[in-house]
């Protein structure tokens, strides 16, 4: 059963592609208001596991509750009409269209927001993400940083208790992904949750107070970011002590 003080959690998943155990037993909770980064080497099963809480896969075994209701069955347009938004590790806009109109789409079909509501909304998410100037650049134009925050703002329109980030910084320089973390920031400002799976842990740190690392679809270390990353499992796996 899962943690009635948890914002979001999910208990002993597995997952199986064919005969790959991806998730073994994992077990992962989110606090109110919290911020974990997931950290790992390829093929750890972490976006497997965000792909699990996200609602686009479903586990073999094992269970999902959000807000202490179970949401194991319930898909990811379901899950993001709750308030459990996600962001894609390869930016995805809706070719066509204008920035502006990739969050009305994105407040309308994925926050279920009625048409008073949605211009608003995208509004307030263009000018958190800094994309005003923007508003009507085709979205397929856009350079890569642009690109990551259109993926976030469009996550953030539908208004998420939980913002669930695949590698946002995967690509950018320091001085961009500097620019999103600050953007990052002013989220968890708002009483936003965070769970950001990254592999540049400088930034990661910058906004997580907690790290889980994950190998071979297990959690195998979860605490303190110094502490996790001081831990001798997580050095042999990821950082660079297995041989």
């Amino acid at each position: 059963m899962a943690d009635p003080g948890a914002l979001l959690a999910a208990r002993s998943i597995n997952m199986r592609f064919g005969a790959l155990a991806v998730l073994e037993a994992v077990d992962f909770e989110l606090a109110a208001n919290a911020a974990v980064g997931i950290v790992g080497p390829n093929g750890a099963g972490k976006t497997t596991l965000l792909n699990v809480l996200a609602g686009a896969l479903r586990p073999a075994a094992g269970r999902v509750h959000f807000r202490g209701t179970d949401i194991t069955s319930l898909d990811a347009a379901e899950r993001c009409r709750l308030g459990l938004a996600r962001s894609h590790q390869v930016p995805r806009p809706f070719g066509g269209m204008t920035v502006f109109e990739n969050l009305l789409v994105a407040a309308s079909h994925g926050g279920g927001f009625g048409r008073a509501e949605v211009g608003a909304r995208s509004v307030d998410a263009l000018r958190l993400c800094g994309m005003l100037r923007l508003a009507n650049r085709r979205a397929e134009t856009l350079g890569l940083l642009d690109r990551k925050r259109l993926e976030l703002a469009r996550a953030l329109v539908t208004d998420p208790q939980v913002l669930l980030l695949d590698e946002i910084g995967a690509g950018l320089t320091d001085g961009e992904a500097g620019e999103l973390v600050a953007t990052i920031r002013v989220l968890r400002e708002r009483g936003i949750a965070i769970v950001w799976i990254e592999h540049i842990v400088h930034i990661l740190i910058q906004v997580a107070e907690r790290l889980v690392c994950m190998d071979a679809g297990r959690i195998i270390a979860d605490g303190k970011p110094q502490a996790v990353l001081a831990d001798a499992a997580v050095v042999d796996a990821y950082l660079g002590g297995r041989k």
